[in-house]
């Protein structure tokens, strides 16, 4: 019995490190409570005492219960991919208060992983994410990942290059100091507030292209062109009556409530000073997921 404990409190000392893999890899969070959850029944069934580093060991496991998940998304045509009016599914957001952060959910957003990161993850292939996201983001050689994809570690080191290099082409650097994006996120605010066309401009890149998520009971909405994305958030102010600065994977960003009722999460992608992304989550029934609150 007492084994049976050390076991799982090791495993509870692992948990937030394994759902941020898990998080990673499938960009939902209740999904990944699932993974985790199932690397502990696992667990609980394996000898492992002759495992030298159980957290490697538990990292393996969550990645290849990841990987069957996606592999199952694509089977049934699941895949959150992007369609042709350049719409997608948006990975669920980690919303924290600018005043402080979880020390969990700050593992989960560590390494800068944003939305616009997380939305180019889920357009890769369930090998090459795997690759990627376990030595890119959590440093495990590849000979321990191979085995999870049945492929050579020379054929796995070369997923996660070619992964690498979508990921870099698709989601450039963005800026990093905290503080100059939230003045950013602040100036789009206090525009959208006061329907100030030309301040909005000043701050919305001219190529900035703004996706929502409405799921299936709101029209899902692509708006190109600092012109079309400030018209919007202008028309989009009168109706979020309360609408607040947080952290969005670690990130100034936004959210807006109507009568107390969540309307948006929107998280922003800045580069040299200017909002080049904006990314809003919109579909009811995932924002009741989240649960927050005025």
């Amino acid at each position: 019995m007492s084994e049976n404990f050390l076991l799982a409190d090791q495993f509870e000392a692992e948990r937030p490190a394994l759902r941020a893999v898990a998080y990673r890899m499938l960009g939902s969070l209740a999904e990944a409570e699932d993974a985790v959850q199932e690397a502990w029944f696992k667990l609980s069934r394996t000898d492992v005492s002759d495992v030298n580093n159980l957290g490697a060991w538990l990292t393996t496991v969550v990645g290849r219960i990841c990987l069957d998940m996606l592999r199952s998304r694509t089977s049934r045509r699941e895949d959150p991919l992007p369609e042709q009016d350049g719409s997608i599914r948006l990975p669920d957001p980690v919303v924290t208060a600018l005043a402080r952060v979880d020390p969990e959910r700050e593992i989960l957003i560590a390494d800068s992983v944003g939305i616009a990161l997380m939305i180019v993850l889920q357009t890769l292939a369930p090998a090459e994410r795997l690759a990627f996201v376990l030595h890119d983001m959590f440093d495990l050689p590849f000979d321990d990942i191979a085995p999870i994809l049945g492929r050579t570690t020379v054929s796995t080191r070369q997923l996660a290059s070619r992964a690498r290099r979508r990921v870099q082409g698709a989601a450039p650097a963005a800026d990093t100091d905290l503080a100059r994006k939230r003045d950013v996120v602040d100036a789009f605010l206090t525009a959208s507030r006061g329907g100030d066309f030309e301040a909005l401009l000043a701050v919305l890149d001219p190529e900035v292209v703004a996706r929502s998520d409405g799921g299936t009971r709101v029209p899902s909405i692509l708006r190109r062109g600092a012109s079309d994305v400030a018209s919007q958030a202008i028309t989009f102010a009168r109706f979020a009556a309360d609408a607040r600065l947080v952290l969005i994977n670690g990130t100034p960003g936004v959210v807006s409530f109507a009568e107390g009722r969540l309307l948006s999460v929107m998280s922003f992608t800045i580069r040299d000073g200017r909002i080049t992304g904006l990314d809003i989550l919109s579909d009811p029934d995932r924002l009741a997921t989240l649960r927050l609150t005025i």
